[in-house]
């Protein structure tokens, strides 16, 4: 019988250095546009949870919605773009 403390060492991934790459640095600051639009998304949508909606707050939403839509249609373009070489 096999013990899982002899198997742990195979199951269990590397420990981390605790710093990110260079490489996902360059995701996280490529993705950032729509990080920011939807955190405001977020708090567009925490505003209208302890009261009744307002027109001017159903607006807010309404462009925060569109703004996260359009980062990632931006996003999506771009990573696109690249995989296919940059030609247009």
């Amino acid at each position: 019988m096999k013990t899982i403390a002899a198997l742990q060492a195979a199951v269990t991934a590397a420990p981390l250095d605790g710093e990110p790459s260079a490489a996902e640095l360059d995701a996280i600051e490529q993705e950032m546009p729509l990080i920011r639009a939807e955190v405001e998304l977020l708090e567009a949508q925490i505003i209208t949870l302890d009261r009744p909606a307002a027109e001017l707050d159903e607006r807010r939403v309404r462009r925060a919605r569109n703004r996260v839509l359009a980062a990632r249609r931006d996003l999506t373009n771009r990573a696109t773009t690249v995989q296919s070489g940059g030609a247009a």
